[in-house]
């Protein structure tokens, strides 16, 4: 019989991946909800570019018109 020994620990790598992500969304003006893509592999990097080079709904709001 084939015992797994990594158990719960893909969560605990899952919920340090996406608390920073989750922070990250919040301060730029995105849904924090987003940070879970961050779980997605490829769709991951995407959308770390997406964030970095997109943007930010919290620049639009401060811009000076």
């Amino acid at each position: 019989m084939y015992h797994h020994a990594w158990g719960p620990s893909w969560l605990i790598v899952a919920v340090i991946a996406t608390v920073p992500f989750w922070r990250i969304c919040k301060r730029v003006g995105y849904s924090p909800w987003l940070s879970l893509l961050i779980l997605l592999p490829l769709v991951n990097l995407v959308f770390i570019y997406y964030v970095a080079f997109a943007e930010w709904p919290s620049e639009k709001k401060t811009a000076a018109p």
